[in-house]
């Protein structure tokens, strides 16, 4: 039952990681929140990289770093994408919308043919998920382009924040989702001649770096630091990598594949419970409609772990 465990620990984790780091950017004087929180994962990521050297001899090399360097820019773009969008929309939307990366990865695999050991029913399956997360993130968009704006202010009012109407703000989660993808499907291209966790060592470093040069431009611009506002984006980071660690675990049992993938995919659907809790974000049941069909879609690719 370990797997169960650690599918769920990673669930618990990585929507963890969605609501503290969206409590860490969003703050509306501090336009530098996203570079502080790429600051913060890549301190946490860089820890932990130490780690697995020093205390696990995972092997890296710098032919490592460089073979995975394509991989591990595409999906830190993305997460500084989804941390720029997080000042901009409720979490409650944009999680669903950046979880959506899987259907492209989908779209992908059956253009190049990678599901043809699917059968047809399986086929059938996936593109109906596909079906219903495009229908979901389009529905998503037209539900806040045609939102009256009294409406709009009306189910705002004791959220911990107001969100004005903006296409940009749907437009940023969205590119993150396209990144992620074409970072799911180059990775899975690499990795055919790379250690997992030499690759994730290398993608941890790389985040290290990049956190680094962030942490230059911030002082060079005098940026303040203050703990209290800190915290929630190095939680968030903790819960990041915390939950990047036992996802690997949970899928190295590959006799539970099947099941400890949708498990993991679903944590999205826990970020829309906590926004609501702690954040007291409230969408239209028009929203939520459109968020359950993203979310079964997920969860259907997730059984077939793509």
């Amino acid at each position: 039952m370990n797997w169960f465990w650690f599918s769920i620990i990673a669930l618990l984790c990585w929507s963890g990681s969605d609501l503290f780091s969206k409590i860490g950017c969003c703050r509306e004087k501090d336009k530098t929140a996203y570079l502080k929180m790429v600051v913060a994962v890549g301190v946490v990521m860089g820890l932990h990289a130490a780690f697995m050297v020093f205390f696990k001899d995972v092997p890296i090399t710098w032919e490592v770093i460089w073979t995975y360097l394509p991989v591990s820019l595409l999906y830190i773009v993305s997460m500084a994408l989804g941390y720029i969008g997080l000042r901009y929309i409720e979490l409650s939307i944009s999680s669903p919308i950046c979880n959506s990366s899987g259907a492209i990865v989908a779209v992908i695999c059956l253009l190049t043919g990678a599901l043809s050991e699917l059968s047809r029913t399986e086929r059938i399956s996936v593109i109906g998920a596909i079906a219903l997360i495009c229908i979901g993130v389009i529905g998503l968009g037209v539900v806040e382009a045609r939102e009256d704006e009294t409406l709009r202010q009306r189910r705002q009012e004791k959220a911990n924040r107001r969100y004005a109407k903006s296409w940009l703000a749907l437009c940023i989660p969205i590119a993150y989702c396209l990144l992620d993808a074409a970072g799911t499907y180059a990775d899975s291209i690499v990795l055919e001649n790379l250690n997992e966790d030499s690759a994730n060592v290398a993608y941890e470093l790389t985040f290290l770096a990049t956190g680094m040069v962030c942490l230059i431009y911030l002082l060079i611009r005098r940026e303040k630091f203050f703990v209290r506002e800190e915290a929630p984006k190095y939680i968030g980071a903790c819960f990041e990598t915390v939950g990047q660690l036992f996802y690997i675990y949970a899928l190295a049992d590959e006799e539970h594949v099947a099941i400890s993938a949708p498990i993991i995919s679903a944590y999205c659907a826990v970020s829309v419970l906590w926004s609501r809790i702690f954040l007291r974000e409230k969408l239209s049941w028009k929203h939520y409609l459109m968020i359950g069909l993203v979310f079964v879609g997920i969860v259907v690719l997730g059984v077939f772990d793509i």
